[in-house]
């Protein structure tokens, strides 16, 4: 394994933090009997689906980079990774219409955020399984490229939390109103699939050159 092939990877992990750091907090206030305030009240009241999308959020991120690996993919790993990835995938695309459509919508949030939920969760969902029925046909071209989309769209929460910095930094760290937070929210995950179009487009500098044939004996 180079150095080189690891800098996506890293990236990825970093960026990974974001949520995975949030949704510690979250599991760990949820599991210690917090107040009950109007940010969290949704949570205590019907912790199921907050808890799965977070567990599974987590390991679709950090497993989920390591895919982005050339030299793990000549070998069992990426496969068996896979085998727990979809899974954990649909995890977190389903909670999060279940809470989509479950919770009462937050005070900062508006029905335009609620609509963005509706269509990249079920985008990720179906990117996922289009995924795996690619790679059951045995046509990896299309199982990677519709793989690396649900996971951009899965990794949206990380972007948002830079999306929403700027705007954060100059209000004091008063939440945009539900208007704004849409426009956040959106670029969040309209760069993120960017970056895979951009990724599955680019040249593949890894792939191995073919070697010439050399000539046949009996040709002389």
């Amino acid at each position: 394994m180079t150095r080189r092939e690891w800098r996506l990877p890293a990236a990825l992990i970093l960026l990974s933090l974001v949520p995975v750091i949030a949704g510690a907090a979250r599991v760990t206030e949820l599991g210690s009997g917090p107040e009950v305030t109007d940010g969290n009240a949704r949570f205590v009241a019907d912790p199921v689906p907050v808890v799965l999308h977070i567990v599974g959020a987590v390991v679709y991120s950090l497993v989920g980079a390591f895919q982005f690996v050339p030299s793990l993919r000549r070998y069992r790993w990426h496969r068996w990774a896979g085998r727990v990835l979809v899974p954990c995938g649909l995890t977190v695309a389903l909670t999060g219409l279940w809470m989509t459509f479950a919770y009462d919508l937050p005070a900062h949030d508006n029905a335009i955020v609620n609509g963005e939920r509706v269509v990249f969760g079920s985008a990720m969902a179906l990117a996922i399984l289009l995924g795996l029925a690619a790679a059951l046909r045995r046509d990896f071209t299309r199982h990677r490229a519709w793989m690396v989309r649900g996971y951009a769209i899965g990794l949206g929460a990380g972007t948002q939390a830079f999306t929403h910095a700027p705007y954060l930094l100059v209000s004091g760290g008063e939440q945009p109103g539900g208007n704004g937070r849409a426009v956040l929210m959106l670029a969040g995950w309209v760069i993120n699939l960017a970056v895979a179009e951009w990724f599955l487009r680019r040249p593949n500098r890894t792939a191995r050159p073919r070697q010439a044939r050399r000539p046949s004996v009996a040709a002389g």
